[in-house]
């Protein structure tokens, strides 16, 4: 054979489609849930986040592109838990096929009052053991996409989850040593349920799970109160959130602000937490930092 002709073939075989590494094009409802695939699929995937980093993914309203990137979407990840309230809508106008994977599904859910009745609080990924789970679930949905890489993926997610684990053993640590009574915090609305019952945190908030709830002036009232009488001393403001309503109880309780925290919106890359192991480490030592 002539040695234009091997180099020819060494080319050929080179950029086959069947020898080249495939990337998983995902979709994941907003940004913390994308930084989970992300950081689990590393260079064999492509995700776009629909709720963009600081976005509220309670009050998110799809665009005609949201439509056409699921669309073209391998594989879609939610949250689940009644997180993602206009997913079912858009996934069915934009005539998307393939699968859809609930990261939540094997969380021991929690359940929370609103607006008068018991729902499904659907936060669990501010406990870094539930992340775990969102974790393991993302891992084995892009191995069954994939399976060509599923030794790349195995290996990513266990690094990842490892991880994870590390940081849930530090969360329990950082607050064990706190006292109980000065575990007491103010949040701007009800998204720290799992934080606190992992991490033995008491959050009170003026609204419920979703950022639409509205509180009533007898709400706010006995909230008022209640700072009082527990001797609540800090509030937070959350970067997806109105923080003003917050700032207004803070003010007639006599509360002092604690720093933002990011509960459920990620930064973008130039801001404290552009990533969920950021943002669950300044959650943390924010939180314990005003109970000193």
């Amino acid at each position: 054979m002539k040695i234009w002709q091997t180099a020819a073939l060494t080319v050929s075989i080179a950029i086959s489609p069947s020898l080249m590494a495939k990337t998983v094009n995902t979709v994941a409802s907003f940004s913390v849930l994308a930084d989970i695939v992300k950081e689990v699929g590393g260079e064999h995937v492509k995700v776009t986040s629909l709720v963009q980093p600081n976005g509220d993914p309670h009050t998110f309203e799809p665009a005609p592109k949201d439509s056409v990137t699921i669309k073209n979407s391998d594989v879609v990840f939610v949250s689940g838990l009644g997180l993602e309230g206009w997913m079912n809508r858009l996934v069915k106008s934009s005539g998307y096929k393939g699968e859809i994977v609930t990261a939540s599904n094997g969380i021991k859910t929690r359940s929370m009052i609103e607006d008068g009745e018991k729902i499904t609080d659907p936060h669990a990924w501010n406990s870094a053991a539930n992340a775990v789970i969102y974790a393991r679930n993302v891992m084995n949905a892009l191995i069954k996409a994939d399976p060509q890489d599923k030794a790349y993926f195995k290996k990513h997610g266990e690094v990842y989850i490892e991880k994870l684990h590390k940081l849930d053993t530090w969360a329990k640590s950082k607050f064990a040593s706190i006292p109980s009574e000065k575990r007491k915090v103010l949040t701007s609305h009800d998204a720290f349920g799992y934080f606190g019952a992992e991490y033995g945190v008491k959050f009170l908030a003026p609204v419920g799970f979703s950022t639409e709830s509205e509180a009533s002036a007898s709400d706010v009232g006995q909230l008022i109160q209640q700072l009082k009488a527990e001797h609540i001393h800090t509030y937070f403001i959350e970067n997806q959130t109105d923080p003003r309503l917050v700032k207004q109880i803070a003010s007639a309780s006599g509360a002092k602000s604690g720093g933002e925290l990011y509960p459920e919106a990620l930064t973008d890359s130039n801001g404290e937490a552009p990533t969920y192991e950021a943002a669950f480490t300044h959650n943390v030592e924010t939180i314990a930092a005003s109970m000193q």
